[in-house]
């Protein structure tokens, strides 16, 4: 009786386990420092075993896809308001509405003036899709096809890639690069066969584009990851209203305006989809999973494009189209299988 006592006494706290005697049975808490197996990193008790990995925001691809799908239509849609509007009224005009849409949002959910440090990155984001990219390839498309500016969103995923590498310092792998660099391949080869292979006039402007749409889509993703990105783009277009609204007017003093369907149909999309609900879910979808790997999302962009003009603008597709397609949509899948 005195040994079983004994070995009682020795005992401070009796532990009830659960139905596979690794789990404390309900109620009853476990005094006393843990087992020697639940201190090894493989057992399943140990914290490092219950934490999850970091993955990327679910839906960051779907929204980012939605992106594309979104500005895919601003081709068509500024050649439809090119019908009613001369190319400064319809960027300044857009631009004008654009912020009227963004401003009364930020405004009706009482968002707070973003920090001044992020002033530099904003000031980016505007010059670059607010202002640069809407001009230069607006001006382009009143002496080149849909088909041919496609050449820019072609070649957009790959100078994203590049310019995200030099400014926020990523180093995708040389798979990546790879699959990035021929898919930018086949969507040239692609849009520039479409075209004829010559060369315009409108070539600077959609070169110019290429770079000012580049930087301004890193500083968005980069700023998307600190704040909303639909505040991204709502500040970058309201801190452009001071140069948009006198430009708007005095650019509809001096262009002739021709109120159509087509034209007005092509400013709300170009002011509504492709300037504000586009970039907003752009933005977040860059933030959520990097934006080398959004970029090559865009590699879709022209041959979505391509599609609208055919069933808005009645434009012609050759044959190549589909393989095209299909070289896109493998080169997309190895860029979002690869590390980035």
């Amino acid at each position: 009786m005195r040994a079983k006592s004994s070995a009682i006494a020795n005992s401070s706290v009796a532990v009830s386990r659960g139905p596979d005697d690794r789990e404390p049975g309900p109620g009853l808490a476990v005094s006393g420092p843990p087992t020697p197996r639940s201190r090894h990193p493989l057992h399943p008790l140990h914290p490092l075993r219950l934490r999850r990995p970091r993955r990327p925001r679910a839906g960051g691809t779907l929204q980012a896809a939605l992106g594309v799908i979104a500005f895919s239509l601003t081709f068509p849609a500024t050649a439809w308001g090119l019908e009613g509007f001369g190319p400064w009224s319809l960027v300044a005009v857009r631009m004008v509405l654009a912020a009227v849409v963004a401003g009364g949002c930020l405004l009706a959910l009482r968002v707070p003036l973003p920090s001044r440090r992020h002033g530099a990155g904003l000031a980016v984001v505007a010059a670059g899709v607010v202002v640069g990219f809407p001009l230069l390839t607006t001006l382009a498309l009143e002496t080149s096809t849909t088909a041919h500016a496609a050449v820019v969103v072609g070649l957009l995923p790959l100078t994203t890639a590049l310019v995200s590498a030099l400014r926020m310092g990523t180093r995708p792998s040389r798979t990546f690069w790879t699959a990035a660099l021929a898919g930018a391949a086949a969507v040239l080869g692609f849009t520039v066969m479409q075209s004829g292979g010559a060369l315009s006039t409108a070539d600077l402007y959609l070169f110019g584009a290429l770079l000012v749409c580049a930087a301004g889509y890193t500083e968005g993703g980069r700023l998307a990851r600190v704040m909303p990105g639909w505040q991204v783009i709502g500040w970058a277009l309201v801190l452009c209203l001071p140069l948009s609204l006198p430009g708007a007017l005095l650019a509809l003093s001096y262009e002739p305006v021709r109120l159509t369907a087509h034209s007005v149909a092509g400013l709300l999309w170009v002011a509504a989809g492709s300037q504000f609900l586009g970039l907003v879910v752009w933005y977040r979808g860059m933030a959520a999973i990097g934006i080398p790997k959004a970029s090559q999302l865009q590699l879709a962009q022209p041959l979505l494009t391509l599609v609208w003009s055919v069933l808005l603008l009645g434009e012609q597709l050759t044959p190549a189209a589909p393989l095209t397609a299909a070289a896109v949509l493998v080169c997309i899948a190895v860029t979002q299988r690869s590390s980035a």
